[in-house]
């Protein structure tokens, strides 16, 4: 007997249905499904902190600043600017600006209320990683070789009747064969640093749903 033909499907699974890379990490949240969603759309992913990641984050810029070409980092990598400026990313393309660094990471689909996807291309794997803009449109059938696909999603669950979990899931696959070597090779050393970043990320959302919750319950 299927006991999951209620199960409703995730957008991630639409966006990267195969992929050989993976990541899961959950919280339980006391709040609200929809204020647990709002907290997770306001998370500004560049406020995340965490000891190896940012160790990891300055040893991997060193290249360029012995190029003496540091990227410039962007002001915040807010989650919703994703979502809501996708218009106006799209007019920029039309008149680049050339002084903005092109912002690689894209909201790739929401279902507002329960799951937010966002992802992008790189070359992560390289000392200085090598981004490639792929718009929404185009990311579940690019195919170019050499590159590896990285689609992410936020996912609120309910759980019994003022609680719910939170999942933050991220995959990864690569467009050939030869990539997916060299990726799995980046990944082994990685992962474990992918995980407690991706559960910092989850701990920023927590306290700020529930301060939300409390304050929806507090009569005062």
């Amino acid at each position: 007997m299927d006991t999951n033909t209620g199960a409703r499907p995730l957008l991630l699974d639409s966006v990267l249905p195969d992929f050989r890379f993976s990541r899961l990490e959950c919280t339980a949240v006391a709040a609200g499904p929809s204020q647990t969603y709002r907290a997770a759309r306001e998370l500004d992913l560049l406020t995340v902190h965490s000891p190896l990641f940012e160790l990891a984050a300055r040893a991997r810029g060193v290249p360029d600043r012995l190029r003496g070409d540091p990227a410039p980092p962007p002001p915040s990598l807010r989650l919703a600017d994703l979502f809501d400026t996708a218009t106006d990313e799209e007019e920029r393309h039309d008149r680049p600006d050339p002084r903005e660094p092109e912002q690689p990471w894209v909201g790739l689909a929401e279902d507002p209320g329960r799951e937010l996807v966002f992802g992008a291309v790189g070359k992560v794997w390289q000392p200085s990683i090598q981004w490639r803009r792929v718009e929404p449109g185009g990311f579940v059938e690019f195919a170019e070789p050499g590159w590896a696909k990285i689609a992410a999603a936020l996912v609120v669950h309910p759980y019994g009747t003022r609680r719910c979990l939170l999942t933050y899931e991220a995959r990864t696959a690569c467009t050939d064969q030869a990539t997916t070597r060299r990726f799995a090779r980046y990944w082994t050393l990685v992962s474990p640093g992918a995980g407690i970043v991706m559960r910092a990320a989850l701990q920023a959302i927590k306290p700020a749903a529930e301060k939300e919750a409390r304050s929806a319950t507090d009569p005062r």
